[in-house]
């Protein structure tokens, strides 16, 4: 299992880009998000309520990061895992914006901003967390 502590990750990217390049290779909704850690409006996202079997890839560079068997429904809004596919996939850093403290999902490949994972609230999952990733953070490659 793994644990929503921070673990920063001060390694550089396995796929870097300039800026120019990403925006280049995202639609601007992606970049939005990706690139500038932003956030999809809640049960907007394409995922949210997919039930289909598959992985779950970083859209911005295809790195796998979670599988269908860790999804499960939380009702927040955005797609929610208990774990990533491999506890190497993500990096977790301390996020103190917006006024409160968070744990940010960054892809460990390409540094993408996927989302943040919540501890605590009492969810009967094995880990305890929920993993609240954006839609368009991801690409859904059913089995």
């Amino acid at each position: 299992m793994s644990s929503a502590q921070e673990h920063p990750d001060t390694s550089a990217p396995e796929i870097e880009h300039t800026d120019d390049e990403w925006r280049r290779r995202l639609s601007p909704a992606e970049y939005a998000v990706l690139r500038q850690a932003g956030t999809e409006r809640p049960f907007t996202g394409e995922y949210t309520d997919t039930t289909t079997e598959g992985v779950y890839r970083c859209r911005a560079c295809g790195a796998e990061l979670f599988r269908s068997t860790e999804k499960f429904e939380s009702h927040c809004g955005w797609p929610s895992f208990y774990d990533p596919a491999d506890s190497d996939a993500v990096i977790l850093r301390p996020d103190d914006s917006l006024g409160m403290r968070r744990v940010e999902v960054l892809c460990r490949t390409c540094h993408s901003h996927l989302g943040h994972v919540f501890e605590g609230e009492g969810y009967p999952t094995p880990t305890d967390q929920r993993y609240c990733i954006n839609s368009i953070s991801l690409t859904l490659e059913p089995q």
